[in-house]
């Protein structure tokens, strides 16, 4: 049976990668200081800056606080070729300081799309439908680019690309996450599971959507690579979808709740989990908006709640 130990995110305390947003009120320092004391071994890089630039120097703060850097989030607009190369570089540079300050542990390099920059698909997070997705030649646009950051990525640093599917953007729904999968080669990038995106972003009825994922774990289980754990409020996703809510509003009201708090049944899949003999690290990420909640006393509550159910 493979060993499964507990990171978190940057964005538990409130370092988020929407533009925008107000100044996170809490440095790296604090941060990686109050994910060791509330008892997690590692974490992901955060926004660029965040954290230490220079490989050495984050190599030590990582280091020194018996850390391991899991991977890096950043976003691309799939969908448009020149943002693909436009942000190519940036990717790389990411790529690279993660390569260069992990010399012990492969770090992945988690592309995304670019979520809620598109109006539409904001304003649809957890209601969208097929009417608001990509066209068969923006797929083919979007998947390819996918597949080629990825082989830059690999080639340049060695290291290894998952995808991210998230509420907002173009890879929220069951059916889009099928869609890239179908369009992607697991030998250049699989996916990171994120529980509470796929539950709220499953809508009212889609498969998963009462936070039973085991069959959504069966069904992607061959490209499944990292796990997100993060829960979902059914009342405040249910509110959501009611009221046409900007992505945005749902964040700040609370529909990423506490862990044990929402719809998604944890316990179901961390059996599932271990049945597959899953290995390495689960994430939590409970998204903060800056200055929002209490980050460490949270952080306490869901690694509580983790070890309550066997993790």
């Amino acid at each position: 049976m493979g060993i499964i130990q507990v990171g978190n995110a940057p964005c538990s305390w409130g370092t988020l990668e929407f533009e925008g947003l107000e100044a996170n009120p809490i440095g790296y320092k604090q941060m990686l200081d109050e994910l060791v004391e509330t008892g997690y071994t590692a974490t992901e890089l955060g926004d660029w800056g965040f954290m230490p630039t220079e490989p050495d120097v984050l190599q030590k703060e990582i280091e020194n606080r018996n850390l391991v850097m899991l991977g890096a989030y950043i976003h691309v607009a799939f969908k448009y070729p020149a943002s693909q190369v436009s942000r190519r570089e940036e990717v790389l540079k990411t790529a690279r300081l993660l390569a260069a300050a992990s010399p012990n542990y492969k770090p992945y390099l988690i592309l995304a799309d670019d979520n809620a920059a598109d109006p539409i698909r904001a304003a649809y997070a957890g209601r969208a439908t097929l009417e608001i997705g990509l066209s068969a030649s923006e797929w083919r646009i979007f998947s390819r680019g996918v597949e080629k950051m990825a082989k830059v990525v690999r080639e340049e640093t060695g290291l290894p690309s998952l995808f991210h599917h998230h509420c907002a953007g173009y890879v929220e729904t069951p059916a889009e996450i099928d869609r890239l999968l179908e369009n992607t080669d697991s030998k250049l990038v699989n996916l990171v599971f994120d529980t509470g995106h796929y539950v709220f972003g499953a809508g009212e009825d889609g498969l998963g959507a009462d936070g039973n994922l085991r069959p959504v774990l069966e069904r992607y289980s061959e490209r499944i690579s990292y796990m997100h754990f993060k829960d979902c409020d059914p009342g405040v996703a249910g509110k959501a979808r009611k009221e046409g809510w900007q992505y945005l509003k749902s964040l700040g009201q609370g529909v990423f709740c506490e862990l044990g708090n929402g719809q998604v049944d944890f316990k179901g899949v961390t059996s599932w989990l271990k049945e597959h003999n899953y290995s390495g690290w689960v994430l939590v990420e409970q998204d903060l908006l800056p200055g929002m909640g209490t980050p460490k006393e949270s952080a306490q509550r869901n690694r509580d709640y983790l070890r309550s159910i066997g993790l």
